[in-house]
């Protein structure tokens, strides 16, 4: 069984009368890529910071690679990588200054040189920070957290606003990291993205974490395996629940389309066609898509993930 590179229980902090973690339990596995997602105010940052040993809990506990990360803040920062949305650096500095400087923070560095390679920046290793295109800025900011050699990165939003090309880019970066066995906590707005890096994430909401799991199960458990989605020439009576192979429906407002939550599409298009045919409607368009892990965040949250 694979050690826990993070384990929470119970975790809550407090600011004032506002509970922002609400008692969370979390446990990543080393060499897991781990995806924290949630909408804007969930908790996510509080729960970041305080793995980080940036900010003090209120109350449960936590450990990250074995070391409490209030108490035991300064062995833990030697050992962790953080690449942040937005990393700034002073303009006239030189990209292998800003490798050589960090190097010196901590107890062991990987050789700058080696790294610049790693994220294609080792011919601007003579250029200036202000120089940098957006995209080459953020794979420095990898290169930087990655430069002590860490056993766990945390990811926060780091793709967000880059190009798709850019994006791509560091997508492959994460996954060397996982064939690595390097530990990844990653947050995005891109819930794609999730799907395609995580091996499991956790969605929080309002301090709470309200699903957790590997993206096809927790869409397969909110949502079923797939999405049955109907269109009619007139609106629908509200009797969808006597279509059985459909746990759940909806109509959208003008009651033509509907939506049914399924785990066993074939059975339930012929359900539907049939129901048709018994309410005198003319079926105009129907589809089966599976369930995205989108379609399963919105379900449980009521809201979607903005694209910043």
């Amino acid at each position: 069984m694979s050690k826990l590179a993070i384990e929470v229980r119970g975790l809550r902090k407090s600011y004032g009368s506002h509970l922002a973690v609400d008692g969370i339990d979390l446990a990543v596995p080393e060499g897991e890529v781990f995806g924290l997602l949630g909408p804007n105010g969930a908790g996510k940052t509080s729960t970041i910071e305080i793995l980080e040993g940036i900010r003090a809990r209120s109350g449960g506990d936590a450990l990250v690679l074995g070391l409490d990360p209030t108490s035991q803040s300064a062995a833990l920062k030697d050992r962790i990588g953080v690449c942040l949305q937005d990393t700034k650096l002073p303009n006239n500095i030189r990209v292998g200054e800003a490798m050589r400087l960090f190097s010196r923070l901590y107890s062991k560095a990987t050789p700058p040189d080696q790294l610049l390679a790693r994220v294609d920046l080792a011919d601007k290793k003579n250029a200036f920070y202000r120089t940098l295109s957006g995209g080459q800025k953020q794979r420095l900011a990898i290169a930087l957290a990655l430069i002590n050699a860490p056993s766990l990165v945390f990811f926060d939003e780091p793709t967000t606003g880059l190009d798709p090309q850019v994006r791509r880019e560091i997508h492959v970066l994460i996954n060397r990291l996982r064939e690595e066995n390097c530990t990844v906590l990653l947050t995005t707005h891109y819930i794609e993205e999730a799907e395609r890096l995580c091996g499991r994430v956790a969605i929080m909401d309002r301090g709470r974490i309200i699903a957790q799991g590997s993206p096809r199960e927790i869409q397969e458990n909110t949502l079923g395996k797939a999405l049955v989605e109907a269109r009619f020439d007139a609106p629908a009576p509200a009797a969808e629940t006597i279509i059985p192979a459909a746990f759940s429906a909806e109509r959208h407002a003008d009651g033509r389309e509907l939506l049914l939550r399924t785990n066993d599409p074939g059975e339930c298009v012929s359900q539907v066609v049939r129901w048709c045919d018994g309410h005198g409607l003319r079926l105009v368009d129907i589809g089966v898509r599976r369930a995205s892990l989108e379609d399963a965040f919105i379900a449980l949250t009521g809201r979607a993930l903005p694209e910043s």
